[in-house]
């Protein structure tokens, strides 16, 4: 299709950050399907329902518990793995909670699956995560997978090479969702609905401005 606008693909996805009250049921604190990587495809889809939804009338807390979040690279207490970092919501309806226990209230439902979060600290199974726009709470490390994708900020081309001039492999637009495929200092390979191609970073959301990923 060389460089013609046929060569694009214009793949649509509705606005994330909109917030409209809502009552889930069903939504998961673990899931009910073998921890297997749920299709990428399913996530360039234009979700029906915003990405994250709040929850419910107050609920009495819980006794407090103490855990520091990381601001600064470290290590989680409970996997050794980085603090902070990025993973990738596994569930297509993730209960998002105030503290890191069952009887925390529900103050979130995430709702797109494959959607990139930001882990910021552990406790035991529990992990606090935040979504693009900062909002966030803690989710069972069940319901999160270290699948790596990105959410594109603005319209994306996607080149052949990772370099300027390079031939332009498919046109990403905002709010689309793609799997990394690898990053390099300044670039990173992503693909969605079948495409692939290099990006420059800061053009989307979900992998840090220095990070290598294999």
């Amino acid at each position: 299709m060389g460089l013609s606008r046929l060569s694009s693909i214009a793949l649509c996805a509705a606005a994330l950050g909109a917030i409209t009250l809502a009552g889930l049921a069903g939504a998961q604190d673990a899931p009910q399907v073998p921890d297997v990587e749920q299709p990428i495809q399913q996530a360039i889809q234009p979700p029906m329902r915003p990405a994250i939804q709040p929850q419910g009338q107050p609920a009495p807390a819980p006794a407090a518990v103490q855990v520091v979040e990381q601001s600064e690279p470290t290590v989680g207490p409970e996997t050794n793995l980085p603090l902070p970092r990025y993973v990738s919501l596994k569930a297509g309806e993730s209960n998002v909670r105030r503290g890191p226990s069952l009887t925390h209230r529900i103050d979130w439902v995430f709702v797109r699956r494959n959607m990139p979060l930001r882990v910021t600290a552990e406790y035991g199974h529990w992990r606090r995560v935040v979504d693009r726009e900062g909002q966030g709470g803690w989710v069972h490390y069940s319901l999160l997978s270290g699948v790596r994708t990105v959410i594109i900020d603005q319209e994306t081309p996607v080149l052949t090479r990772p370099m300027l001039g390079a031939q332009q492999a498919a046109l990403f637009q905002a709010g689309v969702i793609a799997r990394v495929d690898e990053c390099e200092r300044e670039w990173c390979r992503l693909s969605a609905g079948g495409y692939r191609g290099w990006a420059p970073k800061g053009t989307y959301w979900g992998v840090g401005a220095d990070e290598l990923v294999d």
